[in-house]
């Protein structure tokens, strides 16, 4: 049975809360200053045990789709994201990927025709807004690589989200096997770079294995799937708007675990950004229906409506 719209939003929404636990993890458990190999070990054996699972590979054009979308949300992002963490506290790393909605309000406008909303663009600042107060305090110097950093994994994330749903997926394809697709096209382009940057792989001691783990299987594996499946039946703008949760969750990680104060600004930007959240979730009821977005050509060269909802996984 088809999940519930808010069941369907809830469970989306446990990726973002998921990634924000990954500066936690990051600089508490893992090797200082090895992002690439960190992105590596995230994706790669994440990846590659999901193509175990499915046993689904790409099949014609879908080789060289797999691979961009790969590079976008897997093979570049991880590297920035995991050098904008080593480099910026992870406040500031929030600030500047809390612009992600409105990326991605812009690339749906030119790559899937969706003409941008007033509404959209003063949630993204609403957003934006609540994450900078939540992590104002924790912002810190001014580092321009890992501010560049940060924005360039920004970017290369909302491309991915746009096009994962300008795409869909093939017909009889899940979102479990276009998930390993990815992360293990993203993993194979990260593995070489870090080899030649960063030199053999560092010693693990029992944390950073620990570390890992989690990171390739709860944090990568589970909720990549789940932002997938997400994008095949919401609208970009209601995924991306869930974003907020990430930065949000890494503060709380912040104050429960790490012993970090949240001060009344604090929490009333948080407040704010849970809203813009709330509110990016409100889709008007004339646009359409995004849980059938999509359309294939058909052996007949007509176009045929392609429902991601339906289609099982191949095993």
């Amino acid at each position: 049975m088809a999940a519930t719209r808010p069941a369907l939003i809830a469970l989306t929404a446990l990726a973002p809360v998921s990634w924000g636990t990954t500066y936690a993890v990051t600089t508490e458990f893992l090797p200082p200053d090895r992002p690439l190999f960190t992105g590596l070990m995230r994706a790669l054996p994440a990846g590659l045990l999901l193509l175990a699972l499915v046993r689904v590979l790409p099949r014609g054009a879908w080789w060289g789709k797999a691979a961009v979308l790969g590079v976008l949300n897997i093979g570049a992002f991880f590297p920035l994201l995991f050098l904008s963490a080593y480099r910026l506290p992870g406040g500031m790393a929030a600030v500047v990927g809390s612009v992600g909605p409105l990326f991605v309000v812009g690339l749906s406008a030119l790559l899937l025709g969706q003409r941008p909303t007033a509404r959209a663009v003063l949630t993204g600042l609403v957003a934006a807004s609540g994450v900078s107060l939540v992590v104002l305090k924790a912002a810190g110097a001014l580092d321009a690589l890992g501010a560049l950093a940060a924005l360039a994994s920004t970017a290369s994330m909302s491309a991915g989200t746009v096009l994962t749903k300008r795409w869909g997926r093939p017909d009889g394809v899940g979102p479990l096997a276009l998930t390993g697709w990815q992360l293990t096209a993203g993993g194979l382009l990260i593995a070489p770079v870090a080899l030649l940057v960063e030199g053999a792989p560092p010693a693990l001691d029992g944390p950073a294995v620990g570390g890992y783990l989690y990171l390739a299987l709860a944090n990568t594996a589970v909720a990549y799937w789940l932002w997938f499946r997400g994008i095949g039946r919401l609208s970009a703008t209601q995924v991306t708007f869930l974003g907020p949760l990430s930065p949000l969750t890494a503060a709380v990680v912040g104050w429960a675990a790490l012993g970090q104060e949240l001060t009344p600004v604090q929490t009333a930007g948080m407040a704010l950004a849970f809203g813009a959240t709330v509110a990016g979730q409100l889709t008007p009821r004339r646009q359409a229906d995004p849980a059938v977005p999509f359309s294939s050509p058909s052996k007949n060269g007509r176009k045929d409506s392609m429902d991601l909802t339906g289609p099982a996984l191949r095993r």
